[in-house]
């Protein structure tokens, strides 16, 4: 076989996988993703707006005055409802689907369950928001509180971690992969950059969604870290 038909071989074989996975329980992704989201935020936003006791709120570091306001951000900071899907999405097993779903559940019960007993909020931003009415928008919608730990935070590290599970399985390589850990990264960042949460937030959200991915088995196992048999590049896609 030629180098440039064993190249053709190796960048179809995403694709394939990629298009079963995509085929694959299209009823469960829908229904599952819309539950678990349609509760998380009934239960979130009740707490957001009938904390029980009083609201602590979260101390300024040197990393939060540092890190200044970014309007930019906020494209990052929504692209979270992307990014957390799309794990679940790409995924053709119903037993990682299942695996998935209840990991995330749990980070996000976990969560509620702090909120509940420790309601926070992040010190007063409204200064920055002054010209910004989209930001007015976010901040009369997902107000100061709930602020640790940032469920922000926990998803897209839970993602990302799910990601490192999935991705190989696609037969997709380190450069999709390092992509992934960017979004994430971006994300996490844009949390502190909209001033929606400060750095022990982002701490203590990271803390939770790697132990949930752990728990769930989120982390890829060693022979998936492997290229695929057929004809998979680790440094490609």
């Amino acid at each position: 076989m030629t180098r440039a038909a064993t190249r053709a071989v190796s960048q179809s074989v995403p694709a394939r996988r990629i298009g079963r996975a995509l085929r694959s329980h299209g009823a469960l992704k829908g229904i599952g993703i819309t539950l678990i989201m349609s509760l998380f935020f009934s239960a979130y936003f009740y707490l957001l707006h009938h904390p029980d006791g009083p609201v602590t709120t979260m101390p300024l570091t040197a990393a939060d005055r540092w890190i200044g306001f970014e309007p930019w951000a906020l494209a990052p900071y929504l692209s979270l409802w992307a990014y957390v899907c799309l794990p679940a999405v790409l995924m053709h097993s119903r037993r990682e689907l299942l695996r998935f779903g209840l990991g995330i559940s749990a980070v996000c019960l976990a969560g509620l369950l702090i909120f509940l007993v420790w309601p926070t909020r992040v010190p007063s931003m409204a200064a920055y928001y002054v010209g910004h009415p989209d930001f007015r928008l976010l901040r009369g919608i997902d107000a100061a509180g709930n602020a640790c730990p940032s469920l922000h935070v926990a998803s897209a590290v839970f993602a990302a971690l799910w990601f490192e599970r999935v991705l190989p399985g696609l037969g997709l390589g380190r450069r999709t992969r390092l992509f992934s850990w960017l979004w994430c990264a971006l994300i996490v960042y844009s949390t502190m950059a909209v001033k929606q949460h400060v750095l022990v937030d982002v701490l203590s959200g990271a803390l939770l969604g790697a132990t949930g991915a752990l728990l769930a088995r989120g982390l890829p196992r060693a022979s998936t870290l492997a290229p695929a048999a057929v004809g998979a590049d680790p440094g490609g896609l």
